[in-house]
């Protein structure tokens, strides 16, 4: 059962794993067995940029949550806000939570992210200036494009495929880049 629905938000009845017809046919969902009211459960669109800061040589930022317990690095990431695009989501993201300029955005791929339930719109952002983290972010490191190193899961394959548009063969590390 989803950690976010136990109870049904239209009429308070305890949900449950039901089965309905649906266009594809039959499918089990969380629903409610008074309202009929169904939990959806559909990804979360999450928004992730390969970000290049084009004044220290197009070196990679990579960023630590300040969340996490283990000193890893990874793509700096969000959540798009109501009535914005994904590339204007992205770019206010990294302003926010690195403090550069944005120059430029360019789409690398979707990537599907079901342990999480997401789907992941990653972009290579070019940005300029002083690096400013925000309170959720505990530190970066600067990467050249031939020392970084990618890791199999999430985002990691969108750093991946960016490295390779660019002529780089990716190195792979078993989980995000960790602090020396």
């Amino acid at each position: 059962m989803s950690a976010a629905f136990v109870y049904c938000p239209a009429c308070a009845t305890p949900l449950q794993r039901l089965v309905r017809e649906e266009d594809a046919g039959p499918k089990e969902r969380l629903r409610c067995p008074a309202c009929d009211w169904t939990h959806w459960n559909n990804p979360t669109p999450v928004l992730a940029a390969v970000v290049e800061c084009a004044d220290r040589g197009g070196q990679i930022l990579l960023a630590r949550n300040a969340a996490w317990t283990q000193r890893m690095f990874a793509l700096i990431t969000g959540f798009m806000e109501a009535g914005e695009s994904p590339v204007e989501g992205i770019a206010r993201e990294v302003v926010e939570e690195t403090g550069l300029a944005v120059d430029a955005v360019h789409l690398i791929g979707v990537y599907d992210f079901q342990r999480m339930n997401q789907v992941i719109i990653a972009y290579h952002v070019v940005a300029r200036g002083e690096v400013r983290l925000s309170p959720e972010l505990a530190e970066y490191r600067l990467y050249t494009p031939e020392t970084v190193r990618c890791w199999s899961a999430g985002t990691g394959q969108a750093l991946a495929d960016w490295l390779r548009s660019r002529g780089h063969e990716p190195v792979f590390l078993e989980g995000p880049p960790r602090a020396a």
